[in-house]
């Protein structure tokens, strides 16, 4: 029963997945707005409600170390596991003046991120804080993307071709294949978190492997989706939103419904991988404008051996 439900879950998944990325380039194009700037919003912030939710539920529960893991282990799976799968798939030109503003605000949260887990609780008033960075962030991406527009056109042509008819056709389209993949994705996770509870496996050990891996199921598909039809900024922007929001938004969100502790088995290694893997990916963007094959690779043996460490610490 178990294995079936997986099967269908990732069957949700990949058509989600498809829908969404169709979606999404149709109503960039119907706004007039770069594919760059709707990856960071709606595919971005669309995509990481399933570790919205994940996180509220696990805060309510009594179980912090989901509810942080989840997050920070969801953060490490964006950019270690999906953008490496992406590049390995199709190699990621991105847009290095639009990245100094999304780089920069994603420096930011996690910086942000690592003093509040440092901190040693998630209180109310660091919920304000994060929620107040998030939106002042949106309101300066979308001020400034008349310059991604313009850098999007000297990119490469990408091979999804907007949906024809009235614009509520294309949004509809994009919201649907939201729903399907957190959809796909709360069947997987179910699932898999029912095997490796039966395995033994601790609770803090399942927030930051199978539940974040499960809750980015959908940045995973949608990215994947995206670098098939050479759609680079949807697939780099996708990540980089989601990471942004599942820190400022989700760790908001969370502490302002239910101040929770820190586990801190993430304070004192997890929260690291998260910003070693942040400040590589800012590195290897800077010095060469893509996430190239064996960038991908190197990035996809560095989340084997982290989840092996876990897995063999359990």
């Amino acid at each position: 029963m178990v294995f079936l439900q997986l099967i269908f879950g990732f069957a949700l998944l990949v058509a989600g997945g498809e829908a969404l990325v169709r979606g999404a380039v149709s109503v960039a194009a119907r706004f007039g707005v770069s594919p760059l700037l709707i990856g960071l919003t709606l595919v971005g912030f669309g995509t990481s409600t399933p570790e919205l939710v994940t996180s509220l539920q696990a805060a309510f529960g009594g179980f912090p170390g989901i509810a942080v893991g989840n997050v920070v282990g969801s953060n490490v799976a964006n950019i270690l596991l999906i953008l490496g799968v992406a590049a390995v798939i199709m190699p990621l030109a991105i847009d290095s003046v639009a990245f100094r503003r999304d780089g920069t605000a994603l420096a930011i949260a996690t910086t942000l991120a690592v003093g509040v887990i440092l901190f040693g609780s998630l209180d109310r008033w660091m919920g304000g804080v994060l929620i107040v960075a998030l939106l002042a962030y949106l309101w300066i991406a979308y001020r400034s993307d008349s310059t991604a527009v313009a850098a999007h056109s000297a990119q490469v042509t990408p091979d999804t071709t907007p949906i024809p008819g009235p614009v509520w056709i294309a949004i509809a389209l994009a919201v649907g294949g939201i729903v399907v993949t957190i959809l796909g994705a709360r069947l997987t996770v179910d699932a898999a978190v029912t095997v490796a509870l039966l395995w033994g496996m601790s609770e803090t050990v399942v927030g930051l492997t199978i539940v974040a891996v499960g809750t980015s199921l959908p940045e995973l598909v949608t990215s994947v989706m995206a670098a098939l039809r050479r759609e680079s900024g949807i697939a780099f922007g996708n990540v980089v939103g989601s990471n942004i929001y599942n820190i400022l938004g989700i760790l908001g969100v969370t502490a302002l419904a239910r101040p929770i502790p820190i586990p801190p088995q993430i304070a004192q290694l997890d929260v690291w991988v998260m910003s070693a893997a942040t400040l590589a990916l800012i590195i290897a963007v800077m010095a060469w404008q893509q996430i190239g094959r064996v960038t991908g690779i190197l990035f996809l043996g560095a989340y084997a051996a982290y989840t092996g460490w876990l897995v063999a610490a359990a």
